[in-house]
């Protein structure tokens, strides 16, 4: 991570380098939790069952650079893409709160110095994940989870 500028989370999203943009993920897994959202309210709920390709002891994607070819639909985030779908991020993810204009939170890595704290605050999935592979698509809404 040499190519990072000092404190670069706390520029805006846009300043951001690739390199940097990748960096501000806190590693919580949650964005790879499979979520409910109803059409007739809007309403959005977060299940405990994730993409076939998250590691659920790392809270890290197995596939990340290639992970469009096993899982077509998963979001592509980027500074522009951020914008309509920051409100279907946990609140407590980085992008969302600097797209929010707010600071990171004290247990994400690049406050801490350390990638563990983002567990011990149990923020992550660490130990909480089913796969999708083990739950057919009409059973999850027997996985609802509260956002922590």
């Amino acid at each position: 991570m040499t190519d990072l500028r000092p404190e670069f989370w706390t520029l805006p999203l846009a300043k951001l380098t690739p390199a940097e943009w990748e960096a501000l993920c806190d590693g919580c897994g949650r964005c790879c939790l499979n979520k409910l959202e109803y059409e007739d309210t809007g309403e959005l709920e977060f299940t405990r069952v994730a993409c076939r390709l998250l590691d659920d002891e790392t809270c890290r994607c197995t596939r990340y650079e290639t992970r469009h070819q096993y899982v077509p639909e998963c979001v592509l985030l980027t500074p522009k893409s951020i914008r309509k779908i920051a409100y279907w991020m946990p609140t407590t993810c980085a992008y969302r709160l600097r797209f929010e204009g707010k600071p990171l939170e004290p247990w994400h890595y690049l406050v801490s110095g350390s990638h563990e704290t983002v567990h011990e605050a149990g923020v992550s999935v660490r130990g909480r994940t089913v796969s999708e592979t083990e739950v057919p698509e009409d059973l999850w809404d027997q996985f609802i989870i509260e956002e922590p």
